[in-house]
Formats: structure tokens, C-alpha cells, sequence
């Protein structure tokens, strides 16, 4: 359910980092390649690298150059910053109802656990998969409860490369340095969320600040943070009830928002939290994360029981209420709008010219990214059952990561071809996007992480 700094300005500030690990990697034939990951759908939040050298096939052995069994539970995504891969997880001192698969009613859990549970990040070293450090942020007695396949861990860390923020929802923010050194940490209130769901939005960076959003049942609020001390720069009231969507920080030709989708209204604000535009027609579940490409934004909202399940994509510089009306497709600022195209769960995915839709019970489809214009219908993947994981693309292909652990492998371009289907170990279950650095995929399971990379010889 998790569900992000993008390129411009806030890249600046990674530059210097990255230098040095382009320096550190030059021998690793992973030139062309992203060599960080620092933030959930990686740099831009788009989840697409080229010429990384993926492999196109691999099973819980094959093509793994390591695995670790990772205690407790967590659906935050791994991040990557030089040789650390940075990770959450939530440890019951108890036994852990076991989630179930695929989508289905009577998950909610309206108290929480009774049993002390202990909030841990982790770092592993990317070339051996061993713990470099473990910090426990916090113990004690969930106050909060969460739905049988959410978990306490499910908001994805991020980092300028210098420090680290993570965000347990309804418990607090903390920032680490790399050595794991806590620098500080702020304690977030304790909201009622729909159902007793559970949190999931991550948080984002831009210059020097953290943005997070809270989203819940009784006050729902956009904060900014500095991010050196963690005091508040500015706060905002949203009329908004439970999202579980990250925000995503938009650098445009005409200037620099932060846009935050939701249930009642998507809005876009500016760096001091003005409001600057709206619109409405979501679904009353609003999970994926938005994301530019082309000159444009993407956004959608695409809960499986609505009838409005908007996919929409927007040009800059819009004001005031942009909704659309019954009969529109597009008006001034939304370019084009397919009004049942969205996901549920997992986040578009643009790469190249086409935007793919995957959709949670098992269907791909495709559309011109600059024109919406349908490319192909919802194609069945054999098997594919449930997917929450975000699709992810690199040299000409597209992945779908299910929560089986089967990841579908589709040729990328106008014409729908499946290409391979990858299998991890049985006992595992994936619900979080995994990370891709270099030529090297981090793929996080209910029970494990792999790192998946070519051998010699092997495709």
C-alpha cells in the first residue's frame, strides 16, 4: 500500500553524492544506469531506469546474487544510497495474524495489538546483503490498529544522501544519519483512519525541506519540515478524509508544486502551502502516487468497486477548481482524461511514449501518453491473481510483480506480448515496489529481500 523527490532543483542537492558513487561504480557495467535509488519509484517517482542491465529471467535462486530473511513485516519499498540498501520493518514479540492474498472484505481490525512491537530500520550492505546497522526507533504497544495486509512499516524511507527519513505513521518521523546515528525525531499524533486501516504515505524531499502528508478520519493535514531539525515550517488543514497516496513534488516550466491526491479533491499547492488549483471525481479510495513525464502530470484514482475510476493527465500552470463536467474529457489544464481507466493499488507507469495500466486483479493495458488515446485493452496476464506492487520498466520491457511473488515480463510498444514469467519461493508474498540500482533489482517479499542481477551466461 505504499506507496519521492523528482529532477531539477531537487536533484542538486543529491549531485555531489552521486558523483562519487559514479566514480565508485565505473567498473560495475553499470554506466547509463540509476546508481541511487533514493525514494519510493526512485528519482522522479516514475520506476523506470534504461540501460540498467536488468535480467529477464530469474526464480528464488537463479540470477540471485543474495537473499536475507528480514524479521518482522514491513510493504515499505528498499531504498539505495551508494553501498547501503536502507529498509523498515515492524517486529511483534508475538505471533502475527498472517495476511491473505488478493483483494477481499473482513481484513479490518478495528483494536490494535496488545504485544509489545519494536520499529527498526535497517541498512545492508548491497553487495553481500550483510547488516551494516540496525536502529531500533522505537518499542512499545501499537497504538493504532491496521488492516490484516497493511503494516506498521508501510510508509518507504527517503534520503538527500547525507541523512535518512522515515516515517512510521500515526507514530513519528525520524531522521538518521548514514552511520544510523539518530539526528532527530518528532512524534506525529495519533488520527483514526477509515476502517482501521493503517497508514501508507511516504514521505518526500525538496531543497530543504520534508513533506508529509496525513490523511485520515478526523483532521487531514500537508506539513512541512525543516529537514535538518525536524521543526515545523508550516501546516495545513485538508478537507479530506483517509488516503493512503504519497505526494509527489512537481518541478514544471512555470514553477514548483507539491500535488496531493485525494478522495474529496487532488490539490496542488505551492511551497508555502498556498492552495493553487483543485478538482475533483476521484474514487473513494485514492492510493497511487502521481508522477510527470512529457510536460505533464499524471494522476489517478481507480478503487475496483466505483464506477469513477479517473486516469488523468494535466498541464501546468493551472488555478482555481479544473474539474471536469459530466460530458468532458479535457478542458483547459486536464489534456485528456480516461474516466475508468485507473488502478487501484499499484501506480502508472509512462516509459517511452505509452502509459500502462496495471490493474489489481491481473490485466495490463496501455494508452498514447501524450494523447490518451486507448493503444491496447486489458490484456490478461495467465495467472497474475493479485497485484499492489507499482510496475516498474528498463531496456524495452515492462515488469508486474504480483503478490505471489511472480514477476510477468512484457515486451514494451504498441503491441501486447509477454515475454516471461519469474518465480520467487513459494512461502513469499510481495506487496512492495521493489528498487532498481544499477544493474541490480531489490526485490522485497513478506519474509525475505533478494537482490536479482545477471550471472555470466545467464540472460
Amino acid at each position: 500500500m505504499t506507496r519521492q523527490i523528482v529532477r531539477g532543483e531537487s536533484m542538486k542537492s543529491l549531485s555531489l553524492g552521486v558523483t562519487a558513487v559514479s566514480l565508485m561504480l565505473l567498473g560495475s557495467g553499470v554506466l547509463g544506469a540509476e546508481l541511487n535509488w533514493p525514494m519510493f519509484r526512485g528519482p522522479g517517482a516514475n520506476g523506470v531506469v534504461d540501460n540498467a542491465g536488468l535480467p529477464e529471467r530469474w526464480t528464488d535462486s537463479q540470477n540471485v546474487s543474495w537473499r536475507v530473511d528480514v524479521e518482522g513485516r514491513g510493504w515499505s519499498s528498499p531504498i539505495v544510497w551508494g553501498n547501503q540498501v536502507f529498509l523498515t520493518t515492524v517486529i511483534n514479540e508475538s505471533v502475527s495474524e498472517s495476511p491473505k492474498k488478493g483483494l477481499y472484505f473482513g481484513g479490518n481490525r478495528l483494536e490494535p495489538a496488545q504485544s509489545k512491537h519494536h520499529w527498526v530500520v535497517l541498512s545492508l550492505d548491497i553487495e553481500t546483503g550483510k547488516t551494516l546497522w540496525r536502529k531500533e526507533v522505537h518499542v512499545g504497544i501499537p497504538g493504532t490498529p491496521i488492516h490484516l495486509k497493511n503494516s506498521y512499516a508501510s510508509e518507504t524511507p527517503v534520503t538527500d544522501g547525507e541523512h535518512l527519513y522515515v516515517v512510521f505513521g500515526n507514530l513519528g518521523v525520524y531522521c538518521l544519519d548514514l552511520k544510523g546515528k539518530l539526528i532527530w525525531k518528532k512524534e506525529l499524533p495519533r488520527r483514526k483512519v477509515r476502517y482501521g486501516w493503517g497508514t501508507a504515505s511516504s514521505p518526500v524531499i525538496h531543497g530543504d525541506r520534508l513533506y508529509l502528508v496525513d490523511d485520515n478520519d478526523e483532521q487531514s493535514t500537508l506539513t512541512a519540515l525543516e529537514k535538518r531539525t525536524g521543526k515545523q515550517v508550516w501546516q495545513v488543514k485538508r478537507k479530506e478524509r483517509s488516503n493512503w497516496a504519497t505526494p509527489y513534488v512537481w518541478e514544471n516550466k512555470l514553477r514548483t508544486e507539491i500535488i496531493t491526491p485525494g478522495t474529496q479533491k487532488t490539490r496542488s499547492y505551492d511551497l508555502e502551502g498556498n492552495l493553487l488549483y483543485e478538482f475533483g471525481g476521484g474514487s473513494s479510495i485514492t492510493i497511487a502516487t502521481p508522477y510527470a513525464r512529457h510536460g505533464l502530470l499524471y494522476v489517478s484514482s481507480g478503487y475496483v468497486m466505483d464506477r469513477k475510476r479517473p486516469l488523468m493527465a494535466l498541464r501546468p500552470g493551472a488555478h482555481g477548481d479544473i474539474s471536469l463536467k459530466a460530458d468532458q474529457q479535457n478542458n483547459e489544464f486536464v489534456a485528456w482524461c480516461q474516466k475508468q481507466g485507473g488502478p487501484y493499488n499499484p501506480t502508472t507507469l509512462v516509459y517511452r511514449d505509452l502509459l500502462y495500466v496495471l490493474l489489481d486483479r491481473g490485466f495490463l493495458s496501455c494508452y498514447d501518453a501524450r494523447t490518451g488515446e486507448e493503444v491496447y485493452s486489458k490484456k490478461r496476464l495467465p495467472n497474475g491473481k493479485a497485484f499492489t506492487s507499482s510496475p516498474w520498466a528498463s531496456d524495452g520491457k515492462i515488469y508486474c510483480l504480483n503478490e505471489d511473488g511472480l514477476t510477468f515480463v512484457i515486451r514494451a510498444g504498441r503491441e501486447y506480448k509477454l515475454l516471461y514469467k519469474n518465480a520467487l519461493a513459494e512461502d513469499d508474498m510481495c506487496m512492495a515496489t521493489p528498487a532498481i540500482v544499477g544493474n541490480r533489482l531489490l526485490v522485497r517479499t513478506s519474509a525475505r529481500l533478494y537482490c536479482v542481477r545477471k550471472s555470466p551466461g545467464n540472460r
